[in-house]
């Protein structure tokens, strides 16, 4: 069997992580791009704009029109008109949308630990640092 290149394990274990991330939002009722937007609304000090949530999930504002609109049948955010500016509206998360948050966030993270559980806790600390090294050069 021949060897994997790096980015070829580090793609096939993110791909694991999102199927097994995936599998534990279908009781939820959400898809992953829904939990997205939940946590990062869950996440924002204060109610926001959709270009702001598009922005922050780095997607166009239109491919985020269907998301919002599943999570507000689904009671989980409401759209309200901006105060400050009668023509934008503020995407505000219900208390049942937060909770959902908190709940999709221990899937992702349940999915993790399922996922890593092969390793040690020094083999998952250093695996951890070493992928925080990685990211910190972008930002």
């Amino acid at each position: 069997m021949e060897e994997k290149e790096l980015s070829e394990l580090l793609f096939l274990v993110g791909k694991r992580l999102r199927h097994g991330y995936s599998h534990r939002l279908v009781p939820l009722g959400l898809n992953p791009g829904q939990a997205r937007a939940l946590r990062a609304m869950a996440e924002a000090e204060r109610p926001m704009r959709m270009v702001r949530l598009a922005d922050e999930l780095r997607i166009v504002p239109r491919s985020l029109t269907p998301v919002v609109d599943a999570l507000e049948e689904a009671g989980l955010v409401r759209r309200e008109v901006d105060p400050a500016n009668r023509r934008s509206t503020l995407l505000v998360i219900t208390p049942e949308g937060r909770e959902l948050a908190d709940r999709a966030r221990d899937a992702r993270r349940q999915a993790g630990e399922e996922l890593f559980a092969v390793l040690s806790q020094d083999q998952r600390d250093e695996l951890g640092e070493l992928l925080r090294l990685v990211d910190a050069q972008f930002r």
